[in-house]
């Protein structure tokens, strides 16, 4: 999928627990904590979390209007 400037969207970027902390400023610990109660939407695949890069941009957006 291309943006309206005709570059590649990242939206669909599969993020780590390690990019989704990094983004987030938090520990793995957090993310790790947020993602088994069902908090930050995420996929478990095998032993490993995945992230979509939409998914948690939405997340925080919808954080910031219950704020």
């Amino acid at each position: 999928m291309l943006q309206q400037n005709g570059t590649p969207s990242t939206d669909g970027e599969i993020l780590t627990v390690m990019d989704v902390a990094q983004f987030l400023r938090v520990p793995k610990s957090t993310v790790y904590k947020l993602a088994r109660v069902g908090e930050l939407p995420a996929s478990k695949i095998g032993k490993h979390w995945r992230f979509l890069r939409r998914d948690i941009h939405e997340w925080m957006h919808s954080r910031s209007k219950q704020g």
